[in-house]
C-alpha cells in the first residue's frame, strides 16, 4: 500500500501535503480500500473555519458512512468539485486527482510522518 513519504498523516486517515501556509487535505489509499466504492462525498464550504480534529464531512460508500475530520486548524479556500461530482476518484487516485479541500492553516497539530502511518496501519 502506497504511503508517500512526503505527506503527513492523521490517525483518522487523512494525509496533509503543506506548503507555503495552505494544506491540500485528502483521505489515504488504506482508507480509500477500507470504505470500498466511494459514492457521496460532503465537504466543508469555501470560506468555513475548521478545527483540528472537528468533524467537517463526510464519505458514503457502498460499505458505510465515515466522518471526515480535519487534520488542521484554519480556513477552507478551496474544495475539490471534480471529486464531489465523482466521489469514486477517491478510490482511483487517493493522493493526487482524490484531494478534497485546501485550508489556509492557522494551527496544526502534530501530524504523523510515514513511518508513523506506516506502522499504525500495519498495527490495524
Amino acid at each position: 500500500m502506497t504511503v508517500p513519504s512526503h505527506l503527513r498523516y492523521t490517525a483518522e486517515h487523512e494525509w496533509v501535503d503543506l506548503a507555503g501556509g495552505v494544506a491540500t487535505v485528502g483521505i489515504t489509499a488504506y482508507a480509500a480500500e477500507a470504505l470500498g466504492d466511494v459514492v457521496y462525498v460532503e465537504l466543508p464550504e469555501a470560506g468555513s473555519a475548521i478545527r483540528a480534529g472537528a468533524v467537517c464531512g463526510e464519505i458514503e460508500s457502498t460499505k458505510s458512512v465515515s466522518d471526515l475530520f480535519a487534520p488542521v486548524d484554519g480556513e477552507i479556500t478551496e474544495v475539490n468539485e471534480a471529486v464531489v461530482a465523482d466521489p469514486g476518484v477517491l478510490n482511483g487516485d487517493p493522493y493526487a486527482g482524490g484531494w478534497l479541500f485546501r485550508v489556509r492553516v492557522t494551527g496544526s497539530p502534530e501530524l504523523l510522518g510515514a513511518d508513523a502511518y506506516t506502522a499504525l496501519i500495519r498495527g490495524a
